[in-house]
């Protein structure tokens, strides 16, 4: 029995501001800071990769005094409207009625909501009574792909079921406005605010690329190199500049193996589903990419448009794939990195 991905939908956050017009606003935020420190950090944002993000704020909330309580609320309200209107998009590309989902799996890091998003969904949409829920909280980026692995399982021990995964973000309600050390001004150069919704279905008739198999890699001894500390003034980002360079050691046994173990070679890929992290990341990944005749075209154009919006992200990459009429037998390579550290991978066969 197969399980296929059916449909994908991502949903943006009302507000939406180019890196230009974001500048003056990190102006005011920086006054009293050393001018080369203040010209090192606009410089870090015009060359971040970046050329718009969307927020669940206006750039001028994120850059005032507001508390992790205010925040917090904030990114509550605003991410049941944005998983509600990727389910929805998402449901409707694949001609379904909430009520035929089986399995509903929310991922988000970003803020805390309890009960989770997949509560506030059911009723509101009417889903049914006995939907199997599974929110998962601290995966970070990765989370996407987990939440996809995780989807799969199921419907791989229950013929003629679906599944839905949404995907719900706001990094900027993560920005520390007393923290001017060069990992808040990183994160908040590279990362946006975005949902997305994606479909599956172990019905044998649906239309969609196969997942033919999937897995997940752990970095011994990384738990240091991504995640969040939770401080007094909300979840403060933790990221190693390390991390570029740790993917690059390992990608040989995160790629390769995996691949063999399906019969297959990077040369057998078709397409090549990737996260993107941020620049150095993306340039990481695609040397190596690049060095075995592939590109990853599709990732660096999500990270100019949108930004990393964590989970949700590597879903705006897919849906982009899911959108074309790709030819019969084409394989794609889906590929994520978050806290633990870990990657995740899926093989998909369209």
């Amino acid at each position: 029995m197969s399980v296929k991905i059916t449909a994908v939908a991502k949903q943006l956050p009302k507000y939406t501001r180019t890196t230009k017009e974001i500048i003056p606003y990190l102006n005011i935020w920086m006054q009293g800071q050393e001018e080369r420190f203040q010209r090192k950090v606009i410089k870090l944002f015009e060359n971040a990769g970046v050329d718009r993000r969307y927020s669940i704020m206006d750039a001028k909330d994120v850059f005032l005094k507001t508390s992790f309580e205010e925040k917090n609320d904030i990114y509550a309200k605003e991410s049941i409207k944005l998983a509600e209107g990727a389910l929805k998009k998402a449901l409707y590309k694949g001609g379904l009625k909430p009520q035929d989902i089986d399995y509903i799996i929310t991922v988000s890091c970003t803020g805390i909501m309890i009960p989770s998003l997949d509560a506030y969904l059911i009723n509101r949409l009417k889903m049914k009574q006995d939907i199997v829920r599974l929110p998962v909280t601290e995966m970070g980026c990765a989370a996407g792909v987990s939440g996809i692995i995780y989807a799969k399982n199921f419907l791989k021990a229950n013929p003629n079921k679906r599944a839905v995964v949404i995907a719900v973000e706001s990094p900027t309600s993560t920005f520390q406005l007393d923290d001017f050390s060069m990992v808040n001004i990183v994160s908040a150069a590279i990362f946006g605010d975005g949902a997305s919704c994606v479909v599956l279905s172990s019905y044998e008739n649906d239309n969609g690329p196969e997942i033919k198999d999937e897995a997940m890699y752990h970095f011994y001894d990384a738990e240091q190199m991504m995640g969040f500390k939770l401080r007094n003034t909300g979840l403060q980002m933790i990221l190693d500049k390390q991390v570029p360079e740790t993917i690059s050691n390992h990608f040989p046994n995160i790629v390769h193996p995996f691949l063999e173990r399906n019969g297959l070679s990077i040369n057998e890929v078709d397409h090549l589903i990737f996260h993107p992290g941020g620049k150095k990341i993306v340039q990481t990944v695609e040397g190596l990419f690049g060095e075995l005749g592939k590109n990853i075209d599709d990732t660096k154009a999500v990270l100019k448009l949108y930004g990393n919006m964590s989970s949700a992200t590597v879903l705006y990459v897919l849906e982009r794939f899911m959108d074309r009429d790709l030819p019969k037998g084409d394989k794609g390579l889906m590929l994520s990195f978050g806290p633990g550290f870990s990657a995740q991978r899926i093989l998909l066969e369209w």
